[in-house]
């Protein structure tokens, strides 16, 4: 049913997720005492009116994507719990993927600015996501085992 507890998880984790798009996840100080933001669309210049784009992160965005797709999607498949749990298993490696790529994209475009970046308070999204996911997933075996024992007993 789409109002047991795992959809409210699932709702949650989707909006966080999302939330993710708009809020910058780190600032990159360069030597040369130059400010850059990183955010889903990629570095930018800090502090000045047209932010000047210095890189894409295209890996980053596109795994967001996926995350969102997969949890809209394990939201509307309570019918089917043991589809639910594989997408979302699938959402779990994807986001461990997504801090991994962010890692990686920061750390690369840190070397070529020949800066050191910070993490910002927002990447505790993906660890708060991945605990609502854990819950949604525990909730979802409560259930089956619940109408697996229901119908031992018919």
């Amino acid at each position: 049913m789409i109002q047991r507890i795992q959809t409210v998880y699932l709702l949650i984790t989707e909006i966080l997720v999302g939330l993710l798009y708009l809020l910058p996840f780190a600032e990159i100080s360069a030597k040369n005492n130059v400010a850059y933001r990183a955010d889903m669309q990629g570095i930018y210049l800090e502090g000045t009116p047209n932010s000047d784009l210095i890189q894409r992160h295209w890996p980053i965005f596109l795994c967001w994507v996926a995350i969102m797709i997969l949890m809209f999607a394990a939201i509307f498949l309570y019918k089917n719990r043991k589809l639910q749990l594989r997408l979302l298993n699938i959402s779990l490696l994807t986001l461990l993927c997504f801090g991994g790529l962010i890692l990686f994209e920061l750390r690369s475009g840190a070397q070529r600015l020949s800066g050191q970046f910070s993490l910002t308070v927002y990447m505790v999204i993906p660890i708060f996501a991945i605990l609502l996911i854990f819950l949604a997933v525990k909730a979802i075996k409560r259930d089956d085992l619940l109408i697996k024992s229901i119908d031992r007993i018919r």
